[in-house]
C-alpha cells in the first residue's frame, strides 16, 4: 500500500518558480528534467518515507518535517515533506538558503 500524496501550494509555487528560472537561464530540456527529477524523488519518498532526514527546526510548524535531496543532477535542491496518513510535500528549494526562515515564507519573496 502506498501513501496518498498531496502537494502544498507553496511546493507547487517553488517548482513553478524553479522551472521558469531554468527556462530563462538554461533551456526547456533542463527545465523538464528538473520536473522529472522532482517527480522521481517524490515517488522514491512514497515508497520509503523514512529515507529523508528528520529536521530539527525551532519553529513549531516545522517540528515534523523531513528533507531529501532531489534526484541528481538537481541534488542541491531539497524536497521537504511531512508524513502521516498521507505524504505532504511542503516545499522544494535550494539547500543553500536560510532554510528555517525561507521554509515559512512565501516562495515569491
Amino acid at each position: 500500500m502506498s501513501l496518498e500524496v498531496s502537494i502544498a501550494l507553496r511546493a507547487e509555487q517553488d517548482m513553478t518558480l524553479q522551472y521558469r528560472w531554468y527556462l530563462e537561464n538554461a533551456d526547456l530540456d533542463v527545465a523538464e528534467r528538473y520536473l522529472f527529477a522532482v517527480h522521481e524523488t517524490i515517488l522514491r519518498v512514497v515508497e520509503r518515507p523514512d529515507l529523508g532526514c528528520r529536521r530539527h527546526f525551532q519553529a513549531p510548524e516545522l517540528s515534523h518535517i523531513r528533507s531529501i535531496q532531489v534526484k541528481k543532477p538537481f541534488d542541491r535542491h531539497l524536497l521537504f515533506y511531512m508524513e502521516g496518513n498521507a505524504l505532504r510535500i511542503e516545499r522544494i528549494m535550494h539547500g543553500a538558503r536560510d532554510l528555517p526562515k525561507r521554509l515559512l515564507e512565501d516562495p515569491e519573496q
